[in-house]
């Protein structure tokens, strides 16, 4: 703001807030902000139960993937290899993106494998797929 000219050398106190570092760093943490939202999502939806849940009532018709220790993965009891899996899996269900897949894996199967599997399967453009796992007795851990 601009005022009178003055021939003193005096500094006037001045009452008004200068607000232009607050308003910079309210869009510092803005962008901040807006980066670090999308990567606290996960890439690959999974429905994972819960071990004390009650069980869940199970599909007439259920479709069960099952990913072996030696790596080999089967539809319902058909062992397929994995780069054939999508087109089975299309067969079986025929052609329902919607239908929800049970994945089970043996205990052994390394983590990365499991992963390559559902990313095939999302891909494929399934992305309901439940992870089966054992129940849990009222009282175990």
């Amino acid at each position: 703001m601009a005022g009178p000219i003055r021939d003193s050398d005096e500094a006037l106190e001045s009452a008004e807030i200068n607000i232009t570092p607050f308003i910079d760093v309210m869009l510092v943490l803005l962008i901040i902000f807006m980066v670090a939202a999308p990567l606290s999502t996960v890439d690959v939806p999974v429905e994972l139960p819960v071990s004390n849940a009650e069980a869940a009532a199970r599909p007439s018709d259920p479709v069960f993937l099952t990913l072996r220790e030696d790596g080999q993965v089967s539809v319902g009891d058909r062992d397929v290899p994995l780069a054939a899996l999508v087109q089975e899996v299309e067969i079986v269900t025929k052609l329902d993106r919607d239908a929800r897949l049970y994945l089970r894996a043996d205990r052994a199967v390394p983590y990365g494998e499991l992963m390559g599997v559902l990313n095939k399967l999302r891909v494929g453009g399934y992305l309901k797929v439940g992870l089966v796992g054992l129940e849990v007795a009222e009282g175990g851990a």
